[in-house]
């Protein structure tokens, strides 16, 4: 959008809300299956399953043929339950000798009681992660093993299932997860995300609970008791089980998967301890499936991954006893990305380690006025450089969920966002691990944002986006208070950009970008440092921002580096 052409704050929320409607549409509610579905001999059956307050969650269970009975498998979400492709994935599942359900939240599509999101799964006086798991072992179709399994929502739903430690859960299987909605969900970062959580009126069974639930979340800014009781973090020597974890590069949410497994392999509980295995590949968001595509990257056979498979032979070690040596498999397995299309490219290699993160040199990249990137220091004694934090003329990141693995150049080339990049590398780098960003900057206003994106820059000019992350400068000093901003005065905010492994190609470039801005994938900052409402302020200000990039005031980017060998 032109510079000079005004956005109010009615057309900002509409370019939020925008990017919500494909996810909204996918959580139509419907008791009966709308179209009939060949399940392949497999049976199912919709029940209300009662938990202790006698409130029912909606279920669809799929029992193979023949005799049971059968261990189970099952999925908690808020989702659609009723999609065909759902279906069949189910009982294509149930046809390798497992019960499977799928359960949804308290609250959403036909479960019964008040929408609370994830709380209701927790450790509090509701327990319906744990309900669901007791009334499966139960039933006489069931051995009493019972395991779980899901991406992204479900991921959340199992940690918090864990905690509880139902008698009967006997092993994990996730994808893409998350440990706390406030770090991992709604406040990435510190920067809210109600445009996108406004969508999940579609999901609760009475959309005004959503409403009410997003008022509540308001109501708690900062990092205090209320988001600590849906922490899992706190509580992995609570979870007792084997869990296989999947993380993709190209998710910001790969971040919960590492912290899941890190924290159940050594901070867990006896059965949780050593029994962890982890597997991270160059996917989206949520990929099930298998593939070797994410969004314009389309890496090699190899980067496919049969989930489905693995999983059902992870269940059938873990709930039927089968020793299929699924265990002793590599407790680690990582992609190394590589290149693509340039042949002899280093990458695009699995490889294993013991344990995870693996050893590696930190290396600062420092960022400088001139727009470079390199391993040496500023000699400057006051370099910086400038741009504005316009709410209503912002960046566009054109996206609600994982922009990665393209093009980012027209995001770079908005004037309010700095790249920083270094000279032709003349021979292959490979960083895998964890990046952090430490900049010094001030600002004219009370709050703002900085966004870092990591980039591998072809020779044809291409700039992939690897990773991003956002900190709101309030949250600076930590999650549990708001500290405002002092007109010119200069600031720390350092903060984690996530996990990646990747070689970058001799003759590629590394980049380095800075922004404060990118919607709708960031929703805007209004910069008034005021607080924070469902609804975009009418009253948002243009942030004047500084970046430090002198001897003094460093800001650079800490990458692990594995040295060549």
């Amino acid at each position: 959008m032109p510079r000079n052409q005004s956005m109010s704050g009615a057309c900002i929320r509409k370019l939020l809300i925008c990017g919500v409607l494909g996810v909204a549409s996918m959580v139509a509610r419907t008791l009966v299956a709308a179209d009939p579905v060949d399940l392949g001999g497999v049976t199912e059956k919709h029940e209300m399953i009662p938990m202790r307050d006698g409130v029912k969650l909606s279920a669809y269970i799929y029992t193979p043929p023949g005799e049971g009975p059968w261990p189970v498998l099952l999925e908690q979400r808020y989702a659609n339950s009723n999609d065909p492709n759902t279906r069949k994935s189910f009982a294509k599942l149930a046809s390798g000798g497992y019960v499977t359900v799928l359960a949804n939240f308290r609250g959403s599509q036909l479960s019964e009681g008040v929408w609370r999101g994830y709380r209701a799964l927790a450790w509090g006086e509701q327990k319906d992660g744990y309900d669901l798991v007791e009334w499966l072992a139960k039933q006489p179709w069931s051995t009493g093993k019972i395991g779980t399994f899901g991406s992204s929502q479900a991921g959340f739903a199992q940690n918090f299932l864990a905690v509880t430690q139902p008698p009967h859960l006997k092993a994990q299987y996730m994808i893409d997860t998350g440990l706390s909605l406030f770090h991992e969900g709604y406040r990435i970062g510190g920067v809210t995300r109600p445009e996108r959580f406004k969508s999940l009126d579609k999901v609760a069974r009475v959309p005004e609970h959503n409403r009410e639930l997003l008022a509540e979340w308001f109501r708690h800014p900062t990092y205090d008791s209320y988001w600590a009781d849906e922490d899992c973090t706190r509580f992995y020597d609570k979870m007792n089980v084997p869990c296989f974890t999947v993380g993709s590069w190209y998710d910001f949410m790969c971040v919960g998967s590492v912290d899941s497994y890190v924290g159940r392999q050594h901070r867990g509980g006896p059965g949780s301890l050593g029994t962890q295995q982890l597997l991270i590949g160059p996917w989206l968001h949520g990929r099930f499936k298998e593939t070797n595509k994410s969004n314009e990257m389309e890496y090699p056979e190899n980067a496919k991954f049969a989930m489905d498979a693995h999983m059902l032979r992870w269940f059938d070690f873990h709930l039927k006893g089968i020793n299929n040596g699924v265990t002793q498999e590599p407790t680690v397995r990582y992609y190394v990305m590589g290149a693509l299309g340039e042949a002899g490219a280093p990458g695009n290699v699995w490889k294993t380690a013991a344990d995870w993160p693996i050893a590696s040199r930190p290396t600062p990249y420092f960022l400088h006025a001139d727009k470079s990137l390199s391993t040496n220091a500023s000699s400057s004694e006051d370099a910086s450089v400038n741009w504005k934090a316009d709410p209503l003329h912002p960046a566009p990141i054109p996206t609600i969920a994982f922009p990665g693995a393209k093009d980012a150049r027209e995001f770079e080339k908005h004037p309010d966002v700095r790249t920083f990049t270094t000279d032709v590398l003349a021979d292959a780098v490979e960083w895998t691990g964890k990046i952090q960003a430490e900049l010094y900057v001030s600002s004219d206003a009370r709050d703002t944002d900085f966004i870092v994106r990591i980039s591998d820059v072809y020779p044809d000019g291409r700039s992939i986006l690897i990773m991003d992350y956002v900190r709101r400068a309030r949250y600076r000093d930590g999650y549990e208070r708001e500290v405002f901003m002092q007109p010119g005065q200069i600031y720390k905010v350092a903060f984690d950009v996530g996990w990646l492994s990747q070689i970058f190609n001799k003759g590629h470039r590394i980049r380095v970008t800075v922004a404060s801005t990118g919607a709708p994938f960031y929703e805007p900052n209004p910069n008034t440092g005021e607080p924070l409402t469902i609804d975009f302020p009418t009253n948002p200000v243009v942030a004047n921002n500084t970046l430090h990039v002198n001897k003094n005031n460093a800001s650079r980017i800490l990458a692990p580096v594995i040295p060549a060998k």
